[in-house]
């Protein structure tokens, strides 16, 4: 989709903001416009952090250039230029002078941080000249060639499309020749020779040379960080961060610092506390004589923050006393770029950093401890579908494992998946083919996002605990190993060859992100140890929420998941998933071969014990909570035999032949079962299914004695007549139950809201209903005319023509489905003012729909057991 909305941009408009010198005319709060790294390069420097001069311009300018058929107007170029004048003037250099020349990097930055995502471009103003008067004015010919190569190979790949190994593999190539292993090694007439293979090889792939002009220089990266908002994997990016396309990217023009002059200098990445486990304490990488591309892109294995204390202990200690300030500044913890260059520390970026979830936690509930931050900010801090890192299984401890490799632990968590090598692969086998994948790479690139998203975890054999992979991987929440150097991995073959072993494409592996192990095989997980740290977060949430939280679970584990994660009772049992166990087909499909009611009783007479079990089971772990039971809702059909085995047997077993099942297969097949002879209907039609269900469950609450409050949901109703047919049978029921067993049971029967008629008629539906449960998954497809299970084929489109901002069955469409919600819970409660109301459909998990139902006046939502923490703090959320 390209940008459909820009505003005008006249001539008095500002388009470029500059900063340096300890002042600075932005500020933390114009992200929007100046992009999270403008913002806060503006902000440090008003704390009076030293940053390099330089100038931000806006995101408006991105998004006219998008509605301008990529042209700019001419106030911005104008602009521009008195800003670089600007820096000029503060940094004593000339921008393409042959003498003194200013160089200058080109970054992106958008107002939410997408890592990786975009194109930086540094060292820009180097030429033939300037590269000389560079060298001798720092008297290091080494430095400036080692430069101006890899301004050369960046500017050719960022802005003139050029693959940058081609470059990777002459550097390589160089090093061979001079038996070297570190681009450190090579002297400056190596780098001399490098620079000219370089622009030789410019010359024959793009039949025109290298740029000289500086300005052209500029002009082409800074259009080129424009045109990498919309690259794959920054578009692949903002749909999986929900990040809308219409903001466009800012552009930082700043004078660069080197940290490649010496051994004096250096480049690094850090980060306040730490971003996997969230304890506090300082956690980064640096690398000496290096730039900072060399960190993040993962092409030399950095050391750990710590060993600068003893290599630079003056600059360590100026760019701790830098952390502290920055986080009681923001009150969060930072992600921090930073350069030093003869030995004076230069601040390049900061911003608040990805965290795992656990860290996420950690950290919110210390900054509480710490004053930082109250309660209810933090509660506000964590992000309600991160928690599900937290909520699934770990590795064994107890298994046995062959150990391949041992690299960084970049991203916590464990997975096993089967070896692929390619981004490509990883999503046709991991999302086409729904098959577990661990993607393996030397090292991983902004273009492999779409690779690691479908991936299971990431393994690379270069890079740190800051490259590429281990962010983009702990902000997604998958497990990564990093720099596991002892792997030789051989794209052509397909394999990769560690401690004797061979691993081939396909093969399955585990990799430990918390350890840094990488293992043979798939190996035996543990159900997760949820901190104290949780406990307490959540403990803060459930304070402050207004809606209940409740679970979908008919089974016995999912109920157990379900209490242990705070479900406060079962919100949708769906029974129809228990006549799926193999004791039960068979007497369930004799019941629908039966032709006559007594028939069918007979074959309901096997069902009701095993059912009977059933609810005693969820009422005994619920005690004291209410469980919502669905009575059967699927059509017939879904229960009956396919194969010549099954008919055969269910034949033998009611008595009849194997043609008469046929038949009767053949006679209960819809057209449109989802809209055919299903939920009320069954027990309109076969009363006596619901008659046996209704026995169940209240001979079970009997059973039970105490505590129990069943909740009998009618599903699908159209019009009020069916839920009074059908209510006054389950009462009937409940009265016999009472009478044989001397007992009294509090219960309630409700009906499930999935049809709009329902909805708009909720007013007659009431009188008779004492509670109402959204069926949403079914209310959306009724309301949209989409079915679910068909919609993946087209829906992936219409979001990206802006048809529809999100699915609609993974986020509520408010506007239709919505409405409709509103609607019945106002004209329900118009008639029965203490009516129970909630939502059972996927919906429930969901924050963005939690938070409408928070506002449509809602008591309760139900989800996924494992959705359960997540609904609890989305709900404590949309309360605050």
């Amino acid at each position: 989709m390209v940008i459909q909305q820009a505003r005008k941009t006249e001539a008095t408009q500002k388009l470029v903001y500059s900063f340096g010198d300890g002042a600075a005319e932005g500020k933390a709060d114009m992200r929007n416009l100046l992009g999270g790294k403008g913002a806060n390069l503006a902000e440090m420097c008003s704390l009076g952090l030293p940053v390099p001069p330089g100038f931000t311009i806006t995101t408006e300018v991105c998004v006219g250039y998008y509605a301008n058929n990529k042209q700019q107007a001419p106030a911005f170029d104008a602009q521009m230029r008195e800003a670089l004048a600007q820096i000029e003037e503060k940094v004593g250099a000339t921008f393409g002078d042959d003498k003194n020349p200013l160089l200058v990097s080109v970054r992106s930055g958008a107002r939410a941080s997408m890592p990786g995502m975009m194109d930086t471009v540094l060292n820009l103003g180097l030429n033939d000249a300037t590269v000389k008067a560079l060298a001798k004015k720092t008297g290091n010919e080494r430095f400036a060639y080692d430069s101006y190569r890899r301004f050369i190979q960046m500017y050719s790949d960022v802005v003139l499309g050029l693959d940058h190994y081609l470059f990777e593999d002459m550097l390589s190539q160089k090093k061979l020749d001079r038996d070297v292993e570190l681009d450190t090694e090579l002297t400056a007439d190596d780098l001399k020779d490098l620079v000219h293979q370089y622009k030789e090889k410019v010359q024959e792939e793009l039949k025109e040379p290298f740029p000289e002009d500086v300005h052209k220089q500029l002009q082409g990266a800074i259009y080129a960080v424009f045109d990498s908002w919309m690259s794959p994997r920054a578009i692949t990016y903002r749909k999986l961060q929900d990040i809308p396309e219409s903001w466009g990217t800012a552009v930082t023009v700043q004078s660069m610092v080197f940290g490649n002059m010496g051994d004096d200098c250096a480049t690094g990445v850090a980060f306040t506390r730490n971003p996997s486990t969230g304890e506090k304490k300082y956690y980064g990488e640096f690398l000496v004589n290096a730039q900072g591309e060399d960190v993040v892109a993962g092409i030399r294995t950095p050391q750990p923050l710590e060993e600068m204390n003893k290599a630079m202990p003056k600059v360590y200690k100026q760019l701790t006393s830098v952390f502290d300030t920055l986080e009681a500044h923001y009150r969060d913890m930072q992600d921090i770029e930073f350069t030093i260059q003869n030995d004076k520390l230069w601040m390049l970026q900061t911003r608040s950093g990805k965290r795992t979830a656990a860290a996420a936690v950690k950290i919110a509930v210390d900054m509480v401890a710490e004053k930082l931050i109250d309660k209810k900010e933090a509660v506000k801090r964590i992000d309600p579908l991160s928690l599900d890192q937290l909520l699934h299984p770990t590795l064994d401890p107890k298994a046995k494992k062959t150990v391949l490799a041992t690299g960084l632990p970049a991203s916590p968590g464990a997975a096993s998946g089967k070896v692929v090598f390619t981004a490509e692969d990883a999503e046709s086998l991991g999302i086409e083919h729904r098959e577990k994948v661990i993607l393996v790479r030397i090292e991983t690139s902004p273009e492999d996002i779409h690779g690691m998203h479908a991936a299971q975890g990431i393994l690379t054999a270069r890079g740190g605990m800051t490259s590429h992979a281990a962010v983009v991987a702990r902000g997604m929440g998958k497990p990564c190993v990093s720099g596991a150097s002892e792997l030789r991995i051989d794209y052509a073959k397909k394999e990769f060859k560690v401690a004797g072993h061979t691993v081939k494409e396909g093969d399955v592996i585990t990799i430990n992100g918390g350890t840094g192990e990488v293992m043979l095989g798939a190996i035996p997980t543990v159900q997760p140890q949820l901190s104290a740290d949780f406990e307490t977060l959540m403990g803060w949430a459930d304070s402050v929420r207004k809606l209940k939280v409740r679970a979908n679970a008919e089974t016995l584990t999912d109920a157990e998941v379900a209490k242990r994660f705070g479900a406060e009772g079962i919100g949708l049992c769906r029974t129809e998933h228990m006549f799926f166990d193999s004791e039960r087909i068979t007497p369930m499909r004799e019941m629908i071969v039966a032709q006559t009611a007594e028939g069918r009783k007979t074959a309901l007479a096997k069902l009701l014990p095993m059912q009977r079990k059933d609810f005693i089971d969820l009422f005994t772990i619920m005690k004291g909570l209410p469980v919502t039971i669905r009575l059967l809702d699927p059509p017939l059909h879904e229960f009956l035999p396919h194969t010549d085995e099954d008919i055969r047997q269910v034949a033998e077993s009611a008595g009849v032949s194997a043609d008469v099942v046929r038949q009767r297969a053949h006679a209960l097949k819809e057209q449109n079962p989802m809209l055919g002879h299903r939920g009320c209907r069954l027990g309109i039609t076969y009363p006596e299914i619901y008659e046996m269900q209704a026995q169940a469950i209240f001979e079970a609450a009997a059973h039970i004695n105490d505590g129990v409050i069943p909740e009998i949901m009618i599903p699908l109703v159209m019009v009020p007549k069916e839920l009074a047919i059908l209510k006054a049978l389950v009462d009937k029921v409940a009265g016999e139950v009472m009478e044989k067993t001397k007992t009294k049971i509090t219960y309630m029967v409700g009906t499930m809201i999935e049809l709009p008629r329902a909805a708009l008629r909720a007013g007659d539906i009431a009188p008779m209903a004492e509670f109402f449960s959204f069926g949403t998954n079914d209310l959306t497809q009724t309301t949209l005319g989409i079915s679910r299970d068909d919609s993946a084929s087209f829906i992936e489109i219409y979001k990206q023509r802006g048809i529809v901002e999100h699915d609609p069955f993974v986020t509520l469409d408010q506007s239709g489905v919505g409405e409709l919600i509103q609607l019945a819970v106002e004209r329900g409660r118009a008639v029965r003012r203490n009516l129970k109301i909630g939502i059972c459909g996927e919906h429930g998990g969901d924050p963005a729909s939690i938070a409408f139902c928070q506002k449509a006046g809602l008591d309760y939502v139900s989800c996924s057991p494992y959705r359960v923490p997540v609904a609890r703090l989305a709900a404590a959320q949309a309360a605050l």
